[in-house]
């Protein structure tokens, strides 16, 4: 058996391998095996005996639990196998607390071992409280854009007649009277003098990122920067103003709406927010925002592609902002993003982890004009295509029209843009129209 995530294989002891059965504890659990090589091969373990009563006793010690240690034999030749169970506790070496992700075992420190002490104690960070803040320091016109924007969804259960602090402890925003992080967040007059990086940053690029043209910084609650952060976009960034309540709305030339938006939430509500602020930068080609904060442990840049659970890192403040109807709660938002792109006619965006963070892009829509032009298509089909982009459809007969050519070729190209999933091809007879389907696959 080879090496795995939860595998791995020392030809002789080190105390410092200690590490990597603390990190075990704290993760999923593995097993290392004492006198194999790299391949598995077991090679010549000198004084096994005596470690079968250290490595135990070392253990106990200095990490505080059990394992389970066998001693085996193979072609004349001893080897030990430890067993390191999952702890539902944290685990500490020395002080020092380790971590298993995939095969690399890392010292957990700052916030990544604040998050992981909470997740221990079966909190996360938004569910702490704030015992700095008080309904003093929430903001009502937040509060009452939130309810209106709840109504329109239909997910709140009826509060009309509560007070502020009656419908945050409906919420789950407070715990004893006591405001929680998320509610400071949400809602909160001030929330940077609570906590650093409330802020947005918007950057115009010219070729590079050393070509900065103009930015702007945008601060305040989540709930508001929703729509201060889409208000500058609209104002100094984008050529085409765009609704971004109307979601289905998809600008020529520009953007999609929706990819923009979920973007933007999956930021706000998914963000590190003892991290880096949100950083919004558009090119010449292209629109990105980063994100403090890596994936959830067990969800891999492949799986945003299709479905998969929901993990929210922030799961009240998630809570509050499904049922302010700003998100779902089935994991589809980069999905969504996917999709929007594709309708679009848009490259596939890229994601990626990066800094510590999650970045994804989108690319401008001459990118996939010349992928279709790559595919082999003719004048008259990039017409065709173009046309698609601006009405939303075409049939045989337009055309025939816009390219000045008879059915009977008509036909032929746009069965060729159908099988190069280029066109979508639904109705029968003066019913029969040709769609966009994204990029041929």
């Amino acid at each position: 058996m080879s090496e795995q995530h939860n595998i791995e294989y020392k030809q002789s002891w080190h105390d410092d391998y200690l590490k990597g059965i603390c990190g075990f504890a704290n993760a999923q659990g593995g097993t290392i095996f004492i006198g194999r090589d790299d391949n598995g091969s077991v090679v010549h373990l000198q004084e096994s005996k005596s470690l079968m009563e250290s490595i135990p006793q070392k253990v106990r010690n200095q990490l505080g639990i059990l394992v389970e240690v066998n001693l085996h034999q193979e072609n004349g030749s001893h080897y030990i196998e430890i067993i390191t169970l999952p702890y539902s506790v944290a685990v500490s070496l020395r002080g020092r607390y380790y971590y298993r992700s995939g095969s690399t075992t890392t010292e957990l420190t700052g916030h990544s071992l604040t998050e992981f002490l909470l997740r221990r104690a079966g909190k996360t960070w938004d569910d702490v409280t704030e015992p700095a803040a008080t309904l003093e320091d929430i903001d009502t016109a937040s509060v009452d854009k939130f309810l209106g924007d709840a109504l329109k969804a239909g997910r709140l259960p009826d509060v009309s007649g509560l007070s502020v602090g009656d419908l945050l402890e409906k919420l789950r925003l407070s715990e004893k009277g006591q405001l929680k992080r998320a509610a400071v967040i949400l809602f909160g007059k001030d929330p940077g003098r609570f906590y650093p990086n409330m802020v947005v940053k918007m950057g115009r690029f010219g070729k590079d990122d050393a070509d900065l043209k103009f930015q702007e910084v945008v601060e305040g609650n989540l709930i508001s920067l929703m729509t201060e952060v889409t208000a500058n976009l609209n104002h100094k960034f984008f050529t085409k103003s765009v609704d971004f309540e109307g979601l289905q709305r998809v600008e020529r030339d520009e953007y999609p709406v929706a990819a923009i938006r979920e973007m933007l939430l999956n930021a706000l509500v998914h963000r590190n927010y003892m991290g880096s602020s949100v950083q919004i930068r558009m090119y010449d080609d292209s629109f990105s925002i980063w994100n403090e904060g890596s994936l959830p442990e067990g969800l891999s840049l492949d799986a945003l592609k299709r479905q998969h659970p929901s993990r929210p890192r922030n799961p009240v403040i998630a809570d509050v902002c499904f049922k302010g109807g700003y998100i779902d709660s089935w994991g589809r938002g980069t999905i969504k993003i996917l999709e929007a792109c594709k309708e679009a006619g848009l490259p596939e965006p890229d994601m990626q982890e990066l800094d510590g963070g999650f970045l994804i892009i989108l690319y401008k829509n001459r990118l996939a004009e010349e992928q279709l032009a790559k595919a082999g298509l003719n004048d008259r089909q990039l017409k065709a295509v173009a046309y698609v982009k601006e009405h939303g459809s075409i049939n045989n007969s337009i055309y025939q029209t816009i390219n000045s050519v008879g059915k009977t070729t008509a036909t032929e190209e746009l069965q060729q843009l159908v099988d190069m999933a280029i066109f979508s091809h639904t109705g029968m007879g003066r019913g029969s129209k040709y769609e966009w389907a994204g990029i041929g696959r």
